[in-house]
């Protein structure tokens, strides 16, 4: 230790503050960063107790699945977004949306419903992709951070929006238990959705064209759907006909990849995106894995003031770890944590996985200090939104379970 901070954890905060000061060189610093803290371990510690080589592939044993499924569904993700702008329904919303800055504030609304039962990565590409065609790609950063932010939000409360929310309902926490994260997420959207449409208006305003001529392609948009089905329809049937077996094999990203490979000869995706999403993806698993070998036995004691600050962990510590020592220590009041956890990685480009595959699309969006700086709003959401959700419903910590 160094001042009673673990080597580990300086190890991963330098590597966090090299992926947020060289944003050009993101994945070389997270690989980096990976490596050295896995020679670490190897070298002068263990993983979980055992120590070495045979520490190091048990505790790959564990992760595979996650990262598995991460993987699978930021790829699987990046074709869907394709899908979506060639189905040239985007191009057509301009049509539909108010002309001015309540047109954003409309589709950020959008997003925020669509991930409440869809995955938050999917709410994000789909957001970004509509997004791209209204504004004729140009979006302002901190548009994009609104974009990312209404998905996390939307997910928050929804045992099926998010992966975290998902880990409580596998772990025995009932689905109106987290359900009143949603009182902090919609006090949250207020704050910096409106700002943010504000900034992408100034930046770049809605252009109306009349595109009634162009034709919508119907069956890429079956595929669309049909996509987002195969991963909310067995994430559903895992976590209630298998529950114990979810975490033994990567059935969701098994799913995601054999409907977009089936429906290929339909319509053939854009095979041209998987490198750079591959990458996209390598980076936020690099950032995983190496989270994951940090030695966070226990975290404080439950309490509101903890679970906020866990919020702003979030943004930079992956919250899957964090959601799971929160479940193993038990005494926390389960709506806060989803939001807190949830909303929390909004606050960061790489705090969560709907921001690094957004960020895929749009690599601009690849600078911490740019973010912050374009979407404040969104920092100062997550603090309003939970303090409005303490004021109105107050702290009830759940007995463990």
């Amino acid at each position: 230790m160094i001042a009673a901070i673990p080597i580990e954890f300086i190890l991963f905060g330098l590597t966090l503050t090299a992926v947020a000061l060289f944003h050009r060189y993101t994945l070389q610093c997270a690989l980096v960063g990976l490596l050295i803290i896995t020679l670490y371990k190897l070298s002068f510690t263990n993983f979980a107790g055992v120590a070495g080589l045979a520490g190091l592939i048990a505790h790959l044993g564990h992760e595979w699945v996650l990262l598995s499924n991460l993987f699978a569904l930021l790829v699987g993700f990046a074709l869907l977004a394709q899908h979506f702008e060639d189905s040239h329904l985007p191009a057509r919303l301009p049509d539909y949306l108010p002309d001015d800055w309540k047109g954003g504030l409309v589709l950020l609304g959008l997003v925020f419903v669509l991930s409440s039962f869809l995955d938050n990565i999917a709410g994000a590409m789909i957001g970004g992709t509509a997004a791209a065609a209204v504004f004729r790609n140009r979006l302002h950063i901190g548009y994009l951070a609104a974009i990312v932010a209404a998905a996390n939000a939307g997910g928050a409360g929804s045992v099926i929006g998010d992966t975290t929310t998902t880990m409580m309902w596998l772990d025995g926490i009932a689905a109106l238990d987290v359900f009143p994260a949603y009182v902090a997420a919609i006090a949250a959207f207020v704050v910096f959705a409106i700002p943010a449409s504000l900034q992408q208006q100034r930046y770049s305003p809605i252009v109306k064209d009349d595109l009634e001529h162009v034709p919508i392609d119907g069956a890429r948009l079956v595929i669309v759907l049909l996509i987002l089905l195969s991963v909310v329809g067995t994430n559903i049937y895992m976590h209630l006909q298998m529950p114990d077996r979810s975490e033994d094999f990567p059935f969701i990203g098994v799913a995601i990849t054999a409907t977009v490979l089936l429906t290929s000869p339909w319509r053939r995706p854009d095979w041209s995106l998987v490198p750079s999403a591959a990458l996209g993806s390598v980076f936020l698993l690099s950032l995983v894995l190496a989270a994951s070998m940090m030695p966070v036995e226990q975290l404080p004691p439950a309490s509101w003031i903890n679970t906020l600050g866990l919020g702003f962990l979030s943004a930079v510590f992956d919250n899957i770890p964090l959601t799971k020592l929160a479940l193993d220590a038990g005494g926390y009041d389960w709506g806060f944590l989803a939001y807190a956890v949830g909303f929390g990685g909004s606050m960061i480009w790489f705090g969560s996985s709907a921001g690094v595959a957004l960020s895929n699309r749009f690599p601009e969006s690849r600078s911490a200090l740019a973010w912050i700086r374009g979407g404040w709003h969104v920092i100062v959401g997550y603090v309003v939104g939970f303090f409005v959700m303490l004021l109105t419903l107050g702290w009830h910590p759940h007995p463990p379970h």
